[in-house]
């Protein structure tokens, strides 16, 4: 790869702030994906990072067959890139059950499942799927740390699996343990904290084994995690950022060879005084959930660092004398591409150092058509 990479030729037809991917490097971002798991069919990757068809073709291309997501929207965009195993990791109450329920009639080629962690809910999935005649798979939403969703491992979810499996319309066929809490740089520290909140969920599955259900489905991870889980055989990884990578889990996963292929591209506006800088990325533009120093960072001019943001705006020192000037064009890695993702509604494709197409975050949007 050439110390420049992300260079846009044609940079002059492009309006700012804008999302560009650069879909060679998403290509060997897959590759590396695949390469490290031994079997394709233990992938479920999360689409909530890219939104879109043309990843979702992709991934079906390198024999990707099973997928996640969190929206109905994201399920629909999926079912309809006929992907043909979708797990909703979330659990659908009221209006979105019902959605949810209209999508498994709508896309009868695409195997819908979700996710339950309380006995109520579990009941009004069940008597949906009974009333609307259809049946409806479940995996136990497990808390192994994350403290936000999930039953803990342990006899309450026992019993709990146990109930789904006598509700008429449902059927337990696994367990889902997102352990995205889990962030530490040294993989070793990551690996133990990783086993410590999987090993009672391996408990859990053979406790179910033994009293007579089949063996649950595991559904395990995220990036962080995944090339411990990748290790486990059986268990389903469903890593999402990897195909765009960012500058956050580069920092965090050193050992993750994923290449950075989507950035922020934008201009200077402005120089509000003779040390700085405005460019057009506001909030409206990047993920701005963490700290100001934490947003986004430009390959092309390292040296800059923010020192305040507003909807439309950002301000960066760039030192004395510098050399930039209104128009010039900086391009960005944002901290976490995945809300970044969720700002645009298309990404343009950059081939060749210019501008070949645009992919539609069809996703990013609550609703396409159910």
């Amino acid at each position: 790869m050439t110390a420049n990479w992300y260079n846009i030729q044609d940079i002059d037809k492009l309006d700012t702030p804008a999302l560009v991917v650069y879909p060679d490097r998403v290509k060997t971002n897959i590759t590396t994906l695949t390469g490290m798991i031994d079997d394709a069919a233990r992938l479920r990757p999360h689409v909530k990072t890219y939104k879109n068809a043309e990843v979702t073709g992709l991934l079906l291309d390198a024999g990707v067959r099973k997928f996640k997501c969190a929206t109905i929207a994201e399920a629909e965009l999926l079912a309809m890139s006929k992907a043909p195993d979708v797990l909703l990791a979330y659990q659908p109450e009221g209006p979105k059950l019902h959605r949810f329920i209209r999508l498994i009639h709508a896309y009868p080629q695409t195997h819908f499942s979700c996710l339950v962690d309380n006995a109520a809910s579990a009941k009004e999935i069940s008597d949906a799927a009974v009333r609307f005649k259809t049946n409806i798979d479940v995996y136990l939403d497990l808390n192994v740390g994350m403290n936000r969703t999930g039953i803990a491992p342990g006899f309450e979810a026992l019993q709990l699996y146990m109930d789904c499996g006598v509700l008429p319309g449902i059927s337990p066929v696994g367990l889902h343990a997102y352990d995205g809490h889990i962030h530490d740089i040294d993989l070793q520290k990551r690996a133990d904290r990783c086993n410590f909140g999987f090993d009672p969920v391996l408990k859990l599955q053979q406790t179910i084994k033994s009293k007579g259900y089949p063996e649950p489905v595991i559904v395990a991870g995220g990036s962080p995690t995944f090339p411990i889980h990748a290790k486990r055989k059986y268990v389903e990884c469903s890593p999402g950022t990897f195909v765009y990578w960012d500058k956050g889990y580069q920092v965090e996963m050193p050992e993750q060879d994923f290449l950075p292929s989507a950035l922020v591209v934008t201009r200077v506006i402005s120089l509000p005084g003779p040390t700085k800088l405005c460019l057009d990325v506001g909030h409206k533009s990047i993920s701005a959930e963490n700290e100001l120093s934490k947003r986004i960072y430009f390959l092309n001019a390292p040296e800059l660092y923010p020192v305040s943001q507003s909807e439309e705006h950002l301000v960066v020192e760039a030192g004395a004398n510098h050399q930039y000037n209104v128009g010039d064009v900086f391009y960005g890695i944002p901290h976490h591409i995945c809300p970044t993702v969720a700002l645009y509604e298309r990404v343009y494709t950059i081939e060749n150092e210019n501008i070949s197409g645009e992919w539609l975050n069809q996703a990013r949007d609550r609703k396409i058509t159910i």
